[in-house]
Formats: structure tokens, C-alpha cells, sequence
């Protein structure tokens, strides 16, 4: 029987008993079995953050790409399939790739105990070291410091915008996650940083300098800006004048400018500069669903899927929706039970009527439907429970109505597959 990437992906969740279990002597271990790819990857941009890696992550490739390079991406979680993780020399990873390099990070881990994450940011590392290309992305899953990717010795660090999440594992405080993100900055090597509070900015600086790497920051060395509907870039090289974002919302224009920063360090020309803001593709944020099963369930309304999770993703998402034409909006909300879900959510009883509560299926850490109701609740939104996403469509019966789907990647990720 032919092998499957999911079967040996289902193996290598049994490895450890914890999801999450931050140290780097597992990854050290497992990658001096491998005979070290870490160190054969083409030259690394390393990209940290609580809030907006996976955008500026993919600003960057569209811009690397614009400027006629190849380029290797890492990135977590997936949505719909795995192989979203691994994307090589510009393409997602084929299944007999990705059943290959699987089995020899599985074998060479010979049983040891290894977290999920850590074995499957191993295979991509091994994956990335066999195939050319120009660059390679990297971004964090979880912190900095002590995460997974955390070793490799980049051309280039960024840290976009930090905020309090995920406090269990990283502290909390801004000083302390700050500190967890600034583990990634290396001797020497040049970090970009986005807009901070101070805070958290104190931290990262401090950082640098006792490292002696070079500080890109927001403010200080590069501006970015919405002027006249369009987005203006500043930094030392000059004045940049672009369309705005293909990604929507306005915090997406500060992460246009942390990937514009590296493009620009890099030597980038104005061409890829553009292509960064205008080709960047990435699902579930604030992404408009217009074909598909459940679009064709809601009618005449609008259809919007969102994976951001914390207080940061909620005013950005609230923002957003103050922009967009006047309609009725409605929430279809899930959640995990480690997220801070009155946080997210008092922004978005601002602009919305109304909260659907459900659970995120076949998730064991999944908040359940009424919970979210009660937290719904507890910041002043009309809230109801349903059963399924399909149960909470039904309920909403205004053809005038924006829905958005909203509280987590996973839940974002069930909806992607659900609806092809």
C-alpha cells in the first residue's frame, strides 16, 4: 500500500505527549541526525512577531518573487493541508516530497521523544536544504527563542508588531514576550522591526545592541503611511509611492513596510517593491469567500473568513469592517480555550449585530459553543449558540448581511476544506 503523508504525520504526533513543549535540544538532536541541513539552506530571512508574520511573510515572497528570485517559505499552521507549510522554490510541496522527507526525519528521530512541531519544522529544514533557491523564509510558530526554527543564523531578522498572547508559554508581560521574540536577532545580523510599543521596543533594542546587530526600526529608520489610497514607504534609499496592499485592513500596511524595509536593505528594486504589495496572496485574513458550498448557502450575503485569535486581531479586524460599505454583520465565531476571548471580542461588538457561537470540530482544545456565547455576552454582544457553521448560516436569514467566520485558523482551516 502506497504510503501517505498523513499516516506518517499521525505517527509523528504520538512522539511526545505535549503540543507545545519550547526547548531546542529535541531539534539539535534530530538535525545532527540528519547530517545538520540547517546549515545548506540558501540565505534566511527569519521572521518573528505576535501579530502579522504570516502577511509580511507573504509580502516578502511576492516581492523576492517580483524581483526574479526563488524562494523557499516555512509557515504554521496550515489550513487545509500540510503541505501549505512547505512550500519549495515557490511551489507547495509534492506529496511524494513530502512522504520522502517525512519518513527520513521519522527514521533518524528513531523513536526519541519529539513535540509535532518540532519534527515536521526539522522536515522542512531537511526539505528546503535538497532543493535551489534564492532565499528561504522562515517564520516562527511560537515565540522565538526557544521555537523550532530558531536555528539557523539569518541574512536578515524581522519582528512585527508584539502583544500580549499565548502568555502561558511566553510570560505575561510586553517586556517578557518581547524578550521570547527577541531571541531571534543574532550576532551581527541586521533586524528589521515594526511598529512597538514601547514596552516591547525597549526590549528588542536592548537586544541588538548587546548582540551589535544593526536596528531597521519603525519610526526611526523607515516610515510608512495611507495617503490619498495610496501607501507611502520612506526610509534612507528615498520615497516609495504604491498601490495599496492586495491584503486588506489597516494594519496590512504596517506590514507592507516591514517587508518593504528587508526588500529595500536587500537592494531590491522598486518593481519588487510593488510586487510585494499587490501580489501577496494569504488565506483567512479577512478574505472574501465568492464560490463554494457555504457561499452558496448564504444567498445575496457576503461571506468573510478570518483566522486572526487575540485583542490585536480583534481591533484590526473591527477596523477593517468600519471601512467597508454599511451592511448588518454578524459573527460565526470558534475559538480555542487558550485564547483570551473577551479580548478579541470587545472590539468586534463595536460593529457587529449579532454572535454565533460554535465549536471548532474535531479540535480538543476547542472552546466550547456556549462558552463563546458567554464571552460573547460579556462584552455587550447579542449571542446564540449553534450546532455546526451550516446551523449558524441558516440562522442568519437577512440578505443584506455581512457574515464573517472568525476565531481561529483551525476554524478557519475546517472552512476552507468544507467549502473546496
Amino acid at each position: 500500500m502506497t504510503k501517505r503523508s498523513d499516516d506518517i504525520l499521525a505517527q509523528m504526533m504520538a512522539l511526545h505527549p505535549k503540543i507545545i513543549d519550547l526547548t531546542l535540544d529535541r531539534v539539535w538532536r534530530l538535525l545532527g541526525a540528519l547530517g545538520n541541513p540547517q546549515e545548506n539552506l540558501p540565505p534566511v530571512i527569519h521572521i518573528a512577531g505576535t501579530n502579522g508574520k504570516g502577511s509580511t511573510q507573504a509580502m516578502l515572497r511576492a516581492g523576492l518573487e517580483g524581483w526574479g528570485k526563488s524562494v523557499h517559505a516555512y509557515t504554521s499552521p496550515h489550513l487545509a493541508r500540510f503541505h501549505e507549510r512547505i512550500r519549495l522554490a515557490g511551489t507547495l510541496i509534492s506529496e511524494p516530497d513530502l512522504v520522502a522527507t517525512l519518513d527520513d526525519c521519522y527514521a533518524a528521530n528513531a523513536g526519541e521523544n519529539i513535540t509535532y512541531f518540532e519534527i515536521t519544522t526539522v522536515a522542512g529544514l531537511l526539505a528546503f536544504s535538497r532543493v535551489a533557491a534564492d532565499y528561504t523564509l522562515l517564520e516562527v510558530g511560537l515565540g522565538g527563542r526557544l521555537d523550532a526554527t530558531n536555528v539557523v543564523t539569518p541574512e536578515v531578522s524581522v519582528i512585527t508588531p508584539v502583544s500580549i498572547d499565548h502568555e502561558q508559554f511566553l510570560g505575561n508581560t510586553l517586556a517578557k514576550i518581547a524578550a521570547e521574540k527577541a531571541g531571534i536577532i543574532k550576532r551581527g545580523v541586521p533586524v528589521v522591526v515594526g511598529p512597538q510599543p514601547d514596552e516591547a521596543l525597549e526590549v528588542i533594542e536592548a537586544e541588538a545592541a548587546r548582540l551589535g546587530a544593526p536596528v531597521i526600526a519603525y519610526g526611526q529608520h523607515w516610515h510608512v503611511w495611507e495617503e490619498r489610497g495610496r501607501l507611502v514607504f520612506q526610509d534612507d534609499r528615498g520615497l516609495l509611492d504604491l498601490p495599496l496592499p492586495a491584503l486588506l485592513g489597516a494594519h496590512q500596511i504596517q506590514n507592507a513596510g516591514a517587508a518593504l524595509a528587508v526588500l529595500r536593505h536587500m537592494g531590491a528594486d522598486d518593481v519588487a517593491c510593488e510586487a510585494a504589495v499587490v501580489g501577496a496572496v494569504w488565506p483567512a485574513r479577512m478574505q472574501r469567500l465568492k464560490t463554494g458550498p457555504l457561499v452558496e448557502r448564504t444567498g445575496s450575503a457576503e461571506l468573510w473568513l478570518d483566522g486572526g485569535h487575540n485583542a490585536a486581531a480583534g481591533d484590526a479586524i473591527a477596523a477593517l469592517l468600519k471601512t467597508l460599505p454599511k451592511r448588518p454583520t454578524h459573527l460565526i465565531c470558534g475559538m480555542l480555550n487558550t485564547k483570551d476571548t473577551a479580548g478579541y471580542m470587545r472590539p468586534l461588538a463595536e460593529v457587529a449585530e449579532s454572535l454565533i457561537g460554535v465549536s471548532i470540530p474535531d479540535e480538543v482544545n476547542t472552546l466550547s459553543a456556549k462558552e463563546t456565547c458567554a464571552a460573547a455576552q460579556s462584552v455587550g454582544l447579542d449571542a446564540h449558540v449553534a450546532d455546526s457553521v451550516e446551523d449558524a448560516l441558516a440562522q442568519i436569514t437577512d440578505p443584506e448581511a455581512r457574515v464573517l467566520i472568525c476565531g481561529s485558523l483551525y476554524l478557519a482551516g475546517h472552512i476552507l476544506r468544507e467549502n473546496g
